[in-house]
């Protein structure tokens, strides 16, 4: 049976508009870490390599390489190539997504601390798929300079991220809590005008609370003793359910492991009125990559309010 010529001609187009000669370099810098040792082992000059980069960056909707001390660093999207294009021309050609072709798969890197990625990464993943089924999600410790440097797709943050090059969107408003174990035997004490004992109070501080509500922590509890902290929430839970330290979270982070952990909250008005935005990041390069825009639209409506 003679193969039918009409199904692979999106793949001779697609051919066609590339070097492949090319992908030979990108390999090479990608192993070697570097330019001229990429041009050693190829037998080229450097200026040669530096501009099949170049013709690279143009084909593909990302730098591909940034520099890194004496060397260079693949990106995000760098990393998804190489792991098709060292299995051979049929993977080369589901990575190239130039055509915007749904059936190919793709891997979208999302970075974020442990705790937002453990709430969010379960609606992101679902809106990711009604968009697209063929796409991977990887998701990532967050890292400063991720989005600059393109060692991520989008970044889930309560810190602001700026830059010229980044966009940002707001999914949520939270507020902080002060969480202990239930049956904690000086809960009610603990914001009481008259409690000058304060010794018993072990605070907990998350390292990444944003600057304001470190502040107010401060003005309420001015002598509080931090006797255990810690970036990772679910240690933090842990901590409170097997002693009597108080800590701070935020109420969804709370919502999520108040029942495995019994937790409960200790009532204090001024936390309810400090927002804790969450909000998602992204280069603004994106917008020339269809399949990472149709991937943070598709975010964006699933935050949406209805």
């Amino acid at each position: 049976m003679e193969r039918d010529e009409k199904n692979h001609y999106p793949t001779f187009k697609a051919l066609r508009g590339i070097d492949l000669n090319l992908l030979t370099v990108f390999e090479a810098v990608y192993i070697h870490k570097g330019i001229v040792n990429a041009a050693k082992v190829l037998n080229l000059t450097p200026s040669a390599i530096s501009q099949s980069i170049q013709k690279l960056r143009a084909t593909f909707p990302d730098p591909l390489f940034i520099r890194k001390g004496q060397g260079v660093t693949p990106t995000a999207y760098a990393a998804h190539l190489h792991e098709y294009i060292s299995q051979g021309l049929e993977s080369i050609l589901c990575a190239l997504d130039v055509n915007n072709n749904y059936d190919k798969e793709r891997i979208i890197t999302v970075a974020s601390a442990l705790s937002s990625g453990a709430l969010l990464m379960p609606r992101i993943y679902s809106a990711i798929q009604k968009v697209n089924p063929k796409l991977s999600v990887r998701n990532v410790p967050i890292a400063e300079s991720q989005l600059s440097q393109f060692q991520a797709d989008i970044a889930l943050d309560t810190r602001p991220h700026h830059g010229p090059g980044i966009s940002s969107y707001k999914l949520y408003d939270d507020h902080l809590v002060a969480v202990c174990r239930h049956d904690h035997p000086n809960a009610e004490l603990i914001f009481s005008a008259n409690n000058h004992e304060m010794n018993y109070t072990f605070l907990i501080m998350q390292d990444d609370l944003v600057v304001d509500t470190r502040q107010l922590i401060n003005e309420i509890l001015p002598n509080r003793q931090v006797r255990f902290s810690s970036y990772n929430f679910l240690a933090i839970a842990s901590m409170l359910s097997h002693s009597d330290l108080i800590g701070f979270m935020p109420y969804k982070i709370f919502e999520m492991f108040s029942g495995p952990f019994q937790l409960k909250t200790v009532e204090c008005e001024k936390f309810s009125t400090v927002s804790l935005a969450t909000t998602m990041h992204f280069n603004k390069l994106s917008s020339r990559d269809p399949i990472l825009q149709e991937v943070i639209e598709a975010i964006i409506h699933e935050f949406e309010e209805v």
